[in-house]
């Protein structure tokens, strides 16, 4: 009977089954193609990348499972198998949001660590690496593409090359921009790049304000997204942008915009230049 067991249910736990599963990476996506339609041992292997008889090895362990059955020369997921694909693919889903997510955990707002998992999985997170410094930049500079206004923040991203570039034609072209950030970041920029600020002040659709105590985070609001930013001060550099649609967070968003927007101070274009 022990023998027999030890034949027909190889592993003894919950746990057990998922090791398996996850110890090969062919075994979920073979799981997975059997709960759309029936296949042929062939099929698998083309779909999988492993050998014939790897394949029977795992439609042998599916089948003591019960998570497979026959028909023909073909196999199809039983009630069983369908369950654990679904749970399989779902738990995927969430690691590959932890492991998004956890780079820039410490940078995310409490009301953003606080939304749901399925909130969490429509969050798009562009990170630096270090053979890629520039990607959360470019990931704002695509965003900003297809914006007719945008609010920010602490717009740390927005002022950085290639953004401050488009910015600046996109005012020039009447878009609707208010940057809210803290004095010495306005003189800053206004030392950085005269002419350009000088020229952007100058157009009524730009509008700059100036808060003394804003939070560690940038907050983006554009047209359909929102974006927050991660900017690190001692490197001065975009660690993350996140963004997403998910209408939670433009709430959330909106909130925070305005409490900041109704404490700002509005700025004299003319005092700022000299």
């Amino acid at each position: 009977m022990g023998v027999d067991n030890a034949r027909h249910y190889p592993s003894d736990s919950p746990t057990g089954d998922i090791a398996y599963l996850a110890r090969s990476e062919h075994r979920i996506p073979a799981l997975v193609a059997l709960t759309e339609r029936p296949r042929s041992r062939s099929e698998l292997c083309e779909l999988t990348g492993v050998s014939s008889s790897t394949m029977r090895r795992t439609l042998d362990e599916f089948d003591d499972r019960v998570w497979i059955r026959k028909d023909g020369y073909q196999y199809l997921a039983t009630r069983l198998g369908e369950a654990i694909a679904a749970g399989m693919e779902d738990l995927i889903e969430r690691v590959e949001t932890e492991r998004k997510l956890r780079d820039v955990w410490d940078w995310l707002p409490d009301e953003i660590s606080e939304l749901s998992t399925e909130a969490w999985a429509d969050l798009t997170v562009t990170t630096a690496e270090p053979d890629a410094p520039y990607r959360p930049v470019n990931r704002f500079e695509s965003l900003l593409r297809t914006t007719t206004t945008l609010r920010f923040l602490r717009p740390e991203v927005a002022l950085m090359e290639p953004c401050l570039d488009l910015l600046y034609r996109l005012i020039d072209d009447g878009v609707d921009v208010t940057l809210i950030d803290r004095p010495n970041c306005h003189t800053y920029f206004l030392s950085t790049y005269p002419d350009r600020s000088s020229e952007m002040l100058q157009q009524d659709n730009f509008t700059v304000l100036e808060h003394d105590k804003l939070p560690q985070y940038g907050t983006g609001l554009l047209d359909e997204r929102v974006a927050i930013s991660c900017y690190e001060q001692d490197s001065g550099t975009v660690q993350a942008v996140i963004d997403t649609d998910v209408p939670v967070v433009r709430e959330w968003a909106e909130s925070v915009y305005e409490s900041y927007t109704s404490d700002a101070r509005p700025v004299d274009p003319q005092q700022i230049v000299e």
